[in-house]
């Protein structure tokens, strides 16, 4: 593992001399003596024993003062519970073979409500009617309120106790400020130009939000923002109090918002507006679906060029997959939910023109630099350097909330098929590693809010996945689709358009940053703007011509303008009195917007259902495709002063009580059910999960251990290395390999196939993987045989075109996608199903849908396999430092480091690197043996 130098016995001198005077000015403020408030009731005690349990790494507290993080750089030492919820998660990679129901405790969380008698950290009151207690071994916070107010400002006031940085972070990303807050480092530009452009709102629309939920959603509307009212007030509790304590984060220090020593400067008090601009950044990272129409069209282009219009459609249809009768589903009981399927007659498509694409522009009069530069004179402890990974590349790095990227998955059994025969659900969302945690844990209860579990910081107001009394609940990202592009006619000029046959003028939004230098990130003093033209149907993405005529497309989003209304499904969710069975639980989660895939379990049964605001299409549109910004391709009933249409119906909505078994690991959710997107095809990394609970079911007696086994070995496991391996090697060994070089290669890797294909140490702690080179020879030998298997045929335009639509390997090693290396999610997108076909295709087996031409070798099961033997030989040519170039965290040619899981800083702390796993942040291990009557 590479280090940086440069940390000189002089500095670490004046670093320990400042810390002493830093852990004076910085205490804390004493802890009441530990308390526990009276139990609510739990039915997940058996016995006395708890059968609910979760994990969040890396731990619950995610607040450091600036003596703390001065402690980390010099001593390595960390904050109570920063970090100690990370081995836990880590080790279940070597004891997950013996796992029993006993053991689960030794790798998760006890999930019971409240706390143990004499297991009490502390206990706080930052009013009479509310306490915040504290277990001694995660430090999350059980907070229980004796009035609804009382509850929801502990919430905040928690909050702010383990995330008030974070909180600052993202209300300024998503305002597009985060430059202006944290400083100008390339990686921060990245982040508010990723985000800003999503959803950039002003003030005002910000408070048309708020003025919605509480006109249109009666009394709940009304509570809800009476309840994030209390959630704000008590944070800007905390926050006063921290600041005038001196025991805030010492980020704001290092940031330059601070002085360290006169205390000098504010921590700007939060507003409820700040909860939708977060609302907006959460929505849109993890609960959007769809865009992406103006690629597709030019990939659709490029093979209407290659083969002809009818032709080439053809081929573009095979490759988008659109309901591939192939696909593993969440609902497999033969429903069919129809929704954005290609029409027969396809009507207002508004393919560009080709050649007259280009993206709109959307930063403008740059000045300065990130790079570093004269620092401003920052009140700040001398020779400061601030954490590894943290602040040299800025607070996060570019792509680091990357919309395409997720693992969340979900495991449930119905309890006909159980040892205790009460379900049994092993599932979580996936956000990503950070540290601190984008979501963090909590207990609420209050009047009307009986729930534990996750929250993202600044929008806790409730549970948004968890349990409540007798029953558990968690989602997985889907990818339905509730964005479309609209090519709108130009008129005048290149910022008014015709609407509804009026020339109308675009709006322009603007947001101007500008920022200093810090001791945090070293970058110089710099500016610049970024602009965004904003119409009646979205936001401008890119301009082209449609038959001649210029045309600006825009990304028109069904939750645009709406983030904030999914409120009322989560406190729903969170009131013993609404969910009480899986019916009323499928009717909660159908008030939340974004698309996401909910499931449920209790002692009884479990559910599933499919939540998003999924616009009725006029009729005949195809939602792959761009479409003219006409009246009669318009969302059906669309008003675009509040961006409002009409809605599939809950009757519409893939949904399921009973079934068997469910597994989702953002697959495909029903048949003729269409996601937005390439990759849903015969190969998925749902695959792994439904072949292996599949078998549990069919054997019978399934446990809370044996799921999560399941879980775990498919979390460890390439998908390429037990999907596709088989099919290559079959081709390889075909006729007989005479190259002594190759055919050992193809023993190494049949030997590996045959253990499991794992990513996996040789032993708990030894960096090193059993089947090294097998594994080494995968990730060099995949990108191109793909490349060998598809180019030849498609041609280099419409083998680049497609590409871009889906990228060909998504690897643990490999630096895929804007976030690199390092976040564990791996196989979500890539060639899997497209090789599959086509290698079958060859050998010539049946195949369900198709490719609509055979590829590898042209169809030649000779050819296939020369290529097949070319490219292998590469491969296995090609050194580790090669396969693994090494990177801020590895040295070249680590392989174990090229895949560890990094939990990026976006404050003082950092964390080890630990095992890769392809497995949810936050998950749960729940079987509830009983109900309330």
């Amino acid at each position: 593992m590479r280090r940086r130098t440069g940390r000189h016995t002089g500095r670490i001198r004046t670093a320990c001399a400042t810390l002493v005077l830093a852990t004076a000015l910085l205490a804390p403020l004493p802890q009441a003596a530990a308390e526990e408030p009276a139990p609510v009731a739990d039915h997940c005690l058996n016995q006395g024993q708890s059968q609910c349990a979760d994990i969040l790494p890396p731990g619950q507290n995610g607040n450091a003062t600036l003596a703390d993080i001065l402690a980390h750089r010099v001593f390595g030492t960390r904050p109570g519970h920063s970090s100690d919820q990370l081995g836990r998660y880590g080790s279940l990679v070597g004891g997950y073979g013996g796992l029993t129901d006993a053991k689960l405790t030794e790798f998760f969380n006890d999930a019971s409500f409240g706390v143990q008698a004499g297991q009490a950290e502390s206990v706080t009151s930052p009013r009479p009617d509310v306490t915040i207690t504290r277990d001694r071994k995660t430090g999350v916070p059980h907070i229980k309120g004796t009035t609804r107010y009382g509850t929801e400002f502990g919430a905040g006031y928690a909050a702010a106790q383990d995330r008030l940085w974070m909180m600052d972070l993202f209300r300024h990303i998503g305002r597009g400020e985060l430059t202006s807050f944290a400083g100008g480092a390339l990686a921060n530009q990245g982040m508010e130009q990723q985000f800003w452009p999503q959803a950039p709102y002003t003030e005002a629309d910000y408070e048309a939000q708020i003025a919605r939920i509480r006109s249109t959603e009666g009394a709940r509307g009304e509570q809800a923002m009476a309840d994030a009212q209390a959630y704000v007030d008590g944070i800007n509790a905390y926050r006063q109090q921290s600041k005038d304590g001196r025991y805030f984060p010492g980020e704001y220090v290092l940031t330059g918002h601070i002085d360290s020593i006169t205390n000098a400067g504010e921590i700007q008090p939060f507003r409820l507006t700040d909860l939708i601009v977060i609302a907006s950044v959460v929505g849109g990272q993890f609960g959007g679906g769809g865009g992406g129409e103006v690629q597709a069209a030019l990939s659709l282009l490029a093979a209407q060029q290659k083969y002809g219009v009818v032709e080439g459609t053809r081929v573009w249809e095979s490759f988008r997959q659109r309901n591939d009768p192939e696909a593993v589903l969440t609902v497999h009981d033969g429903s069919s939910f129809p929704y954005a399927q290609k029409p027969a007659n396809p009507r207002g498509t508004a393919l560009p023109d080709p050649g007259s694409v280009r993206p709109e522009q959307l930063v403008y009069d740059r000045t300065g630099s990130a790079v570093t530069g004269a620092k401003a004179p920052v009140r700040a402890p001398a020779n400061l350097r601030p954490a590894q990974g943290m602040y040299d590349d800025g607070v996060l790095p570019p792509g680091a909330l990357d919309p395409k990227r997720g693992m969340s998955n979900a495991l449930l059994v119905s309890g006909a098929h159980t040892a205790s025969g009460h379900p049994v659900a092993v599932f979580g969302p996936q956000t990503g590693y950070f540290a601190p945690q984008l979501l963090m844990l909590q207990e609420l209860q209050g009047p009307g809010i009986s729930a534990r579990g996750v929250a993202f910081a600044g929008v806790g107001m409730y549970v948004q996945m968890g349990r409540g009394q007798d029953y558990a609940w968690s989602a997985t990202s889907a990818a339905q689709d509730i964005t479309d592009t609209y090519a709108v006619e130009l008129c005048h000029d290149d910022t008014h358009y015709l609407y509804r046959g009026t020339c109308t003028a675009m709006e322009k939004l603007e947001k101007r940053n500008s920022w200093k230098p810090t001791v945090a990130d070293g970058t110089a003093a710099g500016s610049y703007r970024m602009q965004v033209w904003r119409t009646k149907y979205g936001i401008v993405t890119h301009r082209a011509t449609v038959a001649g005529k210029p045309v600006a497309y825009t990304s028109l989003r069904s939750t645009y303008r709406h983030e904030a209304d999914s409120i009322i499904g989560f406190q729903m969710l969170n009131d013993p009195s609404y969910v009480r069975d899986a019916s009323s639980f499928q009717q909660a989660v159908h008030h939340i917007d974004y698309a996401f895939n909910w499931f449920y379990a209790d002692s009884r049964t479990t559910a599933y259902y499919n939540s998003g605001m999924n616009p009725v299409r006029a009729s005949g549109i195809d939602p792959a495709l761009p479409v003219k910004a006409e009246q009669p391709y318009e969302w059906q009933g669309f008003d675009p002063a509040a961006n409002t249409a009409a809605y599939t119906p809950f009757a519409q909505h893939p949904r399921s009580s009973g079934q068997d078994y469910y597994i989702s690991w953002n697959n495909r959710q029903a048949a003729d059910y269409n996601t937005a997107g390439f990759g849903f095809g015969s190969v998925h990394r749902g695959d792994l999960l439904d072949d292996r609970v599949a078998k549990l079911v069919a054997d019978g007696g399934v446990t809370r251990a044996s799921l999560t086994r399941a879980m775990a070995e498919a979390g460890l496991t390439d998908l390429r290395g037990e999907q596709l391996l088989p099919e290559l090697l079959r081709i390889l060994r075909s006729s007989p390999v005479t190259d002594p070089r190759l055919n050992t290669a193809i023993q190494q890797l049949d030997s590996w196939r045959a253990a499991g294909s794992q990513r996996k140490e040789t032993s708990p702690g030894s960096h090193t993987y059993g089947h090294a080179d097998a594994v080494r020879i995968m990730d060099a030998w995949w990108p191109l045989l793909v490349e060998a298997e598809f180019r030849p045929g498609l041609g280099d335009d419409l083998y680049r075109s497609l590409t871009a639509s889906i990228a060909v390997d998504e690897s643990p090693a490999a630096h895929h996608g804007p976030a690199g290396g390092h976040s564990g999610s791996a196989f979500q997108y890539g060639w899997w199903g497209f090789t599959d076909k086509d290698l079958r295709q060859v050998l010539g087996e049946q195949v369900g849908g198709p490719l609509a031409k055979t590829y590898c070798g042209g169809g030649q099961l000779t050819a296939c396999r020369d290529a097949l033997l070319t490219t292998l030989g590469q491969a296995v040519a090609r050194p580790a430092t090669e396969v693994y170039p090494g990177d801020d965290t590895c040295g070249a040619g680590d392989q174990w480091c090229a895949d560890a899981l990094v939990h990026r800083p976006l404050g003082g702390i950092t964390h080890p690197a630990v095992h890769w796993q392809n497995r949810p942040t936050y998950q749960q291990v729940v079987e509830f043996p009983s109900h309330r009557p």
